[in-house]
């Protein structure tokens, strides 16, 4: 990370966001990031705790005559999203991330910055840090592995925490308030089978590949219409078994199930005759998706053709045409609108993951929505076609949305300090991406929340970028607000 960003102000945020930076964090890997938290707040004499689930939690006593007010609770997530381009060298597990100044933001070389959440995570310790702030009693709750499954959140036990006003910094939009969220569920698919097909004599093996999509977070970039790689592949691979006699014998697509797949790659055979077409297919596929996608993906959409090494057998037929068949008709995108809240998707699917290898063909499908019904209505949907092409449907990982309350307490106290600071109202959203406030509501059931945070771009994609003044103006603003909640 280049040492001029530790120039940049608020000084305090931003060099906790370096060390944050330096430490490894993907989600499951939550040991360096939760000692270094564990530290900081022994380090500052502060009532500091862990849950078993790993959550921290840090309690700082209110500022000097202020101790009768209401005990509020900042929360922010301490993993990140690990996705990297595919000619970048870096271990998530190993290596700091390698952030710089690009004009107005922050961002990464090759790999997703961590922004998300590591932006709310560093306001935090700059609080916690800050004995000159005025504010009632503060918690500050540290919570693990939320970019999957919401681990941290679904472990928090009732009455560990004593507040019951909880501002979550995990929102991507300064100057909005964000009262609600979308609920999820993972499908986990699975088409098997016992044993690969044979090669077929002298077919020649090619090697197909999709890079440079932008991806992005299937909740806050999901409205956007970006492609998704997995399939835009399969697109091309119902074709090229169609009219060019392919068979497949691997395909992988997409690394994380919140994140918009970027990148694909199959290996197919087909009659030697045919070869000489199917590059010629390749390039058509190449130049109309970026035509589909103009003004939407960038000239970075690039597929490609090569010979490869033999495959050592092929997916039998009858699994290749029932799985290429039920991803093409998998609904994926948005599906539904919200009439409430303009411009807001209410539910939506994501093919976020494809991978072929030894017997299986494993795919994970995320689906959101802001309502159970519908949510329920979409997996359904995906379950049948899946279902009906053979394929075993699992359901992983499930949590509710956050129902909001345009009338709280809270939300009206935040929006009167963002009209006194910036002379505007704040918009009052309900986001798409799924936040841990409606699963702490199910343990919290009283407990009042707004969701906020700067300017965030492309989270969940190596683009990710975070808007350097939006990060003081949220400064600025969550200081005001703690010092005027009675």
């Amino acid at each position: 990370m280049e040492n001029s960003i530790l120039a940049l102000t608020p000084s305090d945020v931003w060099h906790y966001f370096y060390d944050l930076s330096q430490i490894p964090r993907p989600t499951g890997h939550m040991d360096g990031i939760t000692n270094y938290v564990l530290a900081f707040g022994e380090a500052q004499g502060l009532e500091t705790r862990q849950d078993e689930a790993g959550n921290v939690l840090i309690r700082k006593p209110a500022a000097t005559g202020l101790e009768d007010r209401k005990t509020v609770i900042l929360q922010s997530h301490l993993d990140m999203v690990p996705q990297k381009n595919a000619a970048v060298t870096h271990d998530f597990q190993k290596d700091p991330i390698d952030a710089y100044i690009d004009g107005e933001w922050v961002t990464a070389r090759g790999t997703t910055l961590g922004a998300d959440n590591g932006i709310g995570v560093a306001l935090m310790l700059a609080v916690l840090a800050d004995k000159s702030l005025k504010h009632g009693p503060l918690e500050a709750l540290f919570t693990v592995d939320e970019e999957v499954g919401m681990v941290g959140a679904f472990g928090l036990k009732p009455h560990w925490l004593q507040g019951r006003t909880l501002l979550n910094c995990d929102s991507e939009e300064e100057g909005a308030l964000f009262a609600g969220c979308a609920g999820g569920t993972d499908l986990n698919i699975t088409f098997q089978y016992k044993k690969g097909a044979p090669l077929i004599e002298g077919d020649v093996p090619v090697k197909v590949t999709l890079t440079g999509l932008l991806g992005g977070h299937s909740g806050v970039d999901i409205h956007l219409g970006r492609a998704n790689a997995n399939k835009l592949i399969f697109r091309f691979l119902k074709e090229a078994v169609r009219d060019y006699g392919a068979r497949l014998a691997c395909v992988k697509g997409g690394s994380a199930r919140n994140a918009i797949p970027r990148e694909a790659v199959a290996v197919i055979t087909l009659p030697n005759d045919n070869v000489e077409a199917l590059w010629e297919f390749v390039a058509d596929c190449r130049e109309l998706w970026r035509a589909e996608y103009a003004g939407i993906e960038t000239e970075e959409l690039f597929f490609s053709a090569e010979i490869a090494q033999p495959p050592l057998s092929l997916i039998p037929e009858e699994i290749q045409d029932d799985l290429i068949n039920a991803v093409e008709g998998c609904q994926n995108g948005v599906i539904g609108m919200l009439h409430d809240f303009p411009g807001t998707v209410e539910s939506s699917s994501n093919l976020a993951i494809v991978e072929s290898a030894k017997g299986k063909i494993d795919l994970r499908i995320l689906a959101r929505s802001s309502s159970e019904s519908r949510k329920e209505a979409v997996c359904s949907s995906l379950e049948s076609i899946f279902s009906l092409a053979g394929a075993k449907v699992e359901y992983g990982n499930t949590y509710g949305g956050w129902q909001p309350d345009i009338h709280s307490p809270i939300l009206q106290t935040m929006r009167d300090v963002y009209l006194r600071q910036y002379g505007k109202d704040p918009a009052i959203k309900v986001i798409h991406a799924g936040l841990e406030c409606g699963i702490i509501q199910e343990a919290y059931p009283d407990m009042e929340m707004v969701s906020f945070g700067p300017d965030l771009v492309y989270p969940h994609s190596p683009n990710e970028a975070v808007k350097i003044h939006s990060v003081e103006k949220v400064w600025h603003f969550l200081v005001a607000t703690l010092e005027a909640i009675r």
